[in-house]
């Protein structure tokens, strides 16, 4: 894969490890055309984001061996579907999240100013989050 970049427009940084996270499990929110539902939208999971995600059909919390998916706990780092997030964004659910590690791509779904409000990062320049 080619670099890619964050929505501050700096390089894209790792979102989490442990677990591992990414829809390539590559612990990035890295993304490609054979991701369709663009898990590009780094969060710090809360207990309010994974209740919600569950009752809306997205279950993030139960193991599943399987696919290598331990099950999320609140303040584990996930590369999260855009879409989902904004869905928890539109009903006071939303998880925070870490803009240098949310891809640029997830722009084509929700915007930046919708997104800076919940950062949980800041950057080596600050101004960015005001521009």
């Amino acid at each position: 894969m080619t670099a890619q970049r964050n929505v501050l427009g700096g390089p894209l940084e790792q979102c989490g490890t442990e677990p591992v996270t990414g829809f390539y499990r590559d612990g990035s929110c890295t993304w490609g055309p054979d991701d369709i539902g663009s898990h590009t939208i780094c969060v710090v999971a809360t207990a309010e984001f994974l209740e919600h995600q569950y009752r809306v059909g997205n279950d993030l919390l139960t193991p599943r061996p399987q696919w290598g998916f331990p099950g999320l706990q609140p303040g584990d780092r996930w590369c999260v579907v855009a879409v989902r997030w904004l869905q928890a964004h539109q009903e006071g659910r939303a998880a925070p999240v870490v803009l240098a590690a949310t891809n640029a791509q997830a722009l084509e779904v929700v915007s930046l100013d919708v997104l800076r409000p919940y950062a949980v990062d800041v950057p080596d320049d600050p101004a960015t989050l005001l521009s």
